[in-house]
Formats: C-alpha cells, sequence, structure tokens
C-alpha cells in the first residue's frame, strides 16, 4: 500500500495542526508538521509530500487582515515550490486561516492556473463578532472537489471572526457554474440557510463555506472538519450515544471528519 505523506504547516499563529496531523493519522496518511521556515530555508522540500495542509489559527495575529502575510510570505518566497506541486497533481487543503491564505495568494478560486489573482476574499462576519459554533453543512455532488466525494451532509465547528466569502458577481457566477462551490450553510434539515444567522454564521454570499479549484485538488473551507476526529467532539454526542444504545446501533469510532482526510488518502492511493 503506497504511504501518503502528509505536510502540515506550523508556525507563526497557525494552531491547528496538532489535531490536523491527528486525524490525518488516522486517515492512514503519514503526518509530518512542518514550520514554514524549514521549507523557505530548503530543509523541507514541498515535493517530498502528496498533500500540503495550510490549518487554522491566526497567523500573524491576523495583522493587516486574516491571512494576508502569510499568503505573501507563501506567493513571494515558495511560489515556484507550490506551482511544481499542484501541477504535478499534489492536494491542497485550506482550512480557516488557511482559507483566507488561498484566497489571499489567489490559488483560489484558481480559473486560470498559475496566475495567483486574487478574485475572492474572506471578510468581516455580518454579525460582527467572532464565531464560535457549530454549523450544519450540505456538499454539492456535481463538485470536481476529491476531498467531499460521496460526501451529502455533514455538522462541523466554525471558529472565526472574518469568514464572510465575497467576490464580485461575475466571480460567483462562474464559480457556480464550474460547481467550484463545494459546500454550503443549511439549516439543520439540510435546507439552504439563504444567509439567516446563525445557520449561516457570516453572511457568506451564496451560504458559501468553501470552494476549490477548477481540478478540485485545491480545496479551501472555512468549517474545521479536523476538529471533529472523534464522535465525542460533537456537542450532541451525549444524545446520540443514548440513540445509539435504545436502537442497539454500535457506537461510531471517529467522527465524520476523517471523511475529509480519507478521500484524500484515496485519491492519493487510486493515483499510484
Amino acid at each position: 500500500m503506497k504511504d501518503v505523506r502528509a505536510l502540515v504547516l506550523t508556525g507563526f499563529g497557525l494552531n491547528c495542526d496538532w489535531e490536523t496531523a491527528h486525524i490525518l493519522h488516522l486517515a492512514g496518511a503519514l503526518p509530518e508538521r512542518v514550520h514554514l521556515n524549514a521549507i523557505i530555508g530548503g530543509t523541507k522540500r514541498l515535493a517530498d509530500y502528496h498533500l500540503f495542509v495550510i490549518g487554522g489559527g491566526f497567523s500573524w495575529a491576523d495583522e493587516h487582515g486574516a491571512g494576508v502575510i502569510l499568503a505573501m510570505r507563501l506567493k513571494h518566497r515558495l511560489r515556484d515550490e507550490i506551482l511544481s506541486f499542484v501541477d504535478r497533481g499534489g492536494l491542497v487543503l485550506g482550512i480557516c486561516n488557511g482559507f483566507q491564505v488561498l484566497v489571499n495568494t489567489g490559488l483560489l478560486p484558481g480559473f486560470e492556473p498559475g496566475t495567483w489573482d486574487r478574485q475572492a476574499a474572506l471578510v468581516a462576519n455580518d454579525c460582527g463578532t467572532f464565531r464560535d459554533q457549530w454549523v450544519h453543512v450540505v456538499f454539492n455532488d456535481q463538485s470536481p472537489c476529491v476531498f467531499t466525494r460521496g460526501l451529502h451532509t455533514m455538522d462541523l465547528p466554525v471558529r472565526h471572526g472574518e469568514g464572510k466569502f465575497f467576490a464580485e458577481a461575475d466571480v460567483i457566477q462562474k464559480l457556480e457554474a464550474n460547481n467550484q462551490v463545494v459546500l454550503r450553510y443549511a439549516t439543520a434539515d439540510g435546507r439552504p440557510a439563504q444567509g439567516a444567522f446563525p445557520a449561516n454564521p457570516n453572511g457568506s454570499i451564496n451560504d458559501i463555506a468553501g470552494i476549490c479549484d477548477p481540478t478540485g485538488r485545491i480545496l479551501g473551507l472555512m468549517p474545521h472538519p479536523e476538529a471533529f476526529n472523534h464522535w465525542t467532539n460533537h456537542p450532541d454526542w451525549t444524545l446520540e450515544k443514548e440513540r445509539r444504545q435504545r436502537t442497539g446501533e454500535p457506537l461510531p469510532e471517529q467522527g465524520a471528519g476523517v471523511l475529509f482526510f480519507r478521500n484524500a488518502v484515496d485519491h492519493v492511493r487510486t493515483r499510484g
């Protein structure tokens, strides 16, 4: 069985690296937490990995805007290395602050690969406050995204102050036409949130919670799948435990967030 190597970026305020490495291990990957300076300095190379993850946190304390400084570091110090990684089929995942980084670099939406033109943004929540809550999301089964194949609905946590997805109307139209909108905020019964708070926790246009590039190999999302690595992470886990005991169903061993990362691992192995 092919080893799937994952680089989990650390340093300068990123703080979800341990959770991310843990869930990658559960999904069958070989994760390694690597400081940004190790890649810039050349002691670690993206070319040695199959999956590159920029996780959540507050890189450079969100100075000048969430993910802006880290995006500029990647764009001006690692541009060629990242483009080479993507060109040869590498997977890129940006979660929360990582999503902010990917849109700031222009890797997402990525309509024209290699141009790195910024065409979208993640701006301050409409509610005016930091949101730390669980949300319900629905997935687009027409999306090319390799991370979400076979997924339909899921509960996931969000924790952000700048999570509102914004772009000009022509960009939104192109994202929708290309099925690059991968997941959306929804009500508990799966209906579109239609911008209503708190189902849509930040006011994102078209309830957008995550997008991919045209290839489906670069994904950015605001919810944190790595934070749902065990079924007891869910706030209703005691209720679910009681329900399963009464119906005789076995208790799950993992959280639903593992499915994102298992899809990525399976994609790499299938590709050979």
